[in-house]
């Protein structure tokens, strides 16, 4: 029905910047919010940001004023800006789609997942 494609993570440096973006495509008549979640070894999936249909967003503490998340509506694609990126941001970043309209049905999706990792 709907399929996540998620791109741009990898090996930077710290206080370098990566752009993460996720496509959904399919069926989709809505999306109410898309979001970005992140899950460090060892460590249970966070939220980092999330963001509405109306452009209302939400971050993470440990994130804000460094990543910045948007949206594009008529492709059906969230994106993350991370700048100022540090170590402890190394994990695998997921998105997240939430009350998505398709076929008259309502589902939730996560992506793939993509690694980014924050070394010197």
């Amino acid at each position: 029905q709907v399929q996540l494609v998620e791109s741009g993570g990898g090996l930077v440096q710290p206080g370098g910047s990566l752009r993460l973006s996720c496509a959904a495509s399919g069926s989709i008549f809505s999306i109410h919010a898309m979001g970005w979640y992140r899950q460090a070894p060892g460590k249970e999936r966070e939220l980092v940001a999330t963001i509405t249909s109306i452009d209302t967003t939400n971050y993470a503490d440990s994130v804000k004023g460094r990543f910045t998340i948007s949206r594009d509506n008529a492709k059906n694609t969230v994106y993350l800006q991370m700048n100022s990126l540090k170590p402890e941001d190394t994990a695998v970043y997921f998105c997240y789609l939430d009350r998505v309209v398709v076929d008259g049905s309502i589902y939730d999706y996560w992506g793939q997942g993509t690694q980014v990792t924050v070394s010197s």
